[in-house]
């Protein structure tokens, strides 16, 4: 069984803003060690980027230990912007894992110290079948740097460990030198949220960035309509039955003329007892808010959330010919999972 750290934090050491301190002052150095690394990008920045804008082959990412989780991190973010990339694991790479290589690949190495043998091993392979290899490390001096076609220095003189032992601010200067090749990447190859859909077809990002109003609508027998010549108590039951919260109301070529609402309702009936009877354009909105039912339907949710004359649940998707043609209430955007 592992042993329990021994205690050593004393009972002022367990207060609040002590903690919360301690905590800060990670955040102090690790932001040090990021101004560091961003200031300190050169020529060989530039050239990395035009190695993998230009290149024709995979892009594979090694690194053993907490090294070889930024490595991951980089494989699976190149991969979901365009780039296509795979984690190459050192040790079972010269173990066999080389058959999938070719001379037009480039390897990217990442490792702090620059000196692990299996990391060293492959960098080695790979440029003995003719690919570009780029290494991120802290260290110029190491036997991976001195043997690689491109360095990425990523100086980091201590680590926010307070023993400087694990790698804290290393690893976080190491993914963030990766996550600015493929930034710079989406930036050169004109990527945009259109294509990132395709990478990403399900999940949260991939509804935001899919789903129209229209899979979400309610038309046909669930779309709630009136004609404009009702009165209010002839178009409740519509209103109640069709469980909405609201009624589109149309003129004789039944084009949008209205939308009456709860609320609308409610604030009649407090104003004029007599409200029931008269015509129901006497108490919708002859000015509701219309959506196309092409609009991506997070679009239309920061519609419902923003809108200058306050928020609403309801919208109202028309046609080109202004007649509504479904309904999309807040709860169906919430449901569909887009936060």
């Amino acid at each position: 069984m592992m042993n329990k750290p021994r205690r050593a934090a004393s009972g002022d050491a367990l207060q609040d803003e002590a903690l919360i301190q301690l905590g800060r002052a990670t955040f102090d150095q690790e932001a040090a060690v990021l101004a560091a690394v961003g200031e300190s990008l050169d020529g060989e920045f530039a050239r990395a980027m035009r190695a993998l804008y230009e290149g024709e082959g995979v892009v594979l990412v090694t690194g053993l230990g907490k090294s070889g989780i930024v490595a991951r991190k980089l494989a699976a973010t190149l991969t979901s912007t365009g780039t296509p990339s795979h984690f190459i694991h050192p040790v079972e790479a010269v173990h066999g894992d080389l058959g999938v290589v070719r001379g037009a690949d480039i390897l990217i190495a990442i490792s702090r110290g620059g000196n692990n043998p299996e990391v060293i091993t492959l960098l080695s392979s790979c440029r003995g079948f003719g690919m570009t290899t780029i290494t991120i490390t802290a260290a110029l001096d190491s036997e991976l740097a001195l043997g690689s076609d491109i360095v990425l220095h990523t100086p980091v003189e201590r680590e926010a460990c307070p023993l400087n032992l694990t790698p804290t601010s290393s690893a976080v200067a190491a993914m963030a030198m990766g996550d600015a090749l493929a930034t710079t990447l989406i930036s050169l190859r004109g990527f945009q949220a259109d294509d990132f859909a395709v990478f990403h077809p399900s999940g949260t990002l991939g509804r935001r960035l899919r789903m129209k109003v229209s899979e979400l609508l309610h038309t046909g027998d669930e779309l709630p309509v009136v004609p404009d010549h009702l009165t209010l108590r002839e178009s409740l039951p519509e209103i109640v039955d069709k469980r909405l919260g609201g009624v589109c109301v149309v003129d004789k070529d039944g084009r949008l003329a209205g939308l009456c609402v709860d609320g609308d309702v409610k604030r009649v009936l407090l104003a004029d007892e007599n409200a029931l009877d008269q015509a129901i354009t006497r108490t919708m909105n002859p000015r509701p808010t219309t959506i196309s039912p092409q609009m991506l339907a997070i679009d239309a949710l920061r519609m419902m959330e923003q809108r200058k004359r306050g928020p609403v649940t309801l919208l109202i998707a028309v046609d080109e010919d202004n007649s509504p043609v479904g309904l999309l209430h807040i709860h169906d955007v919430l449901r569909a999972g887009l936060l």
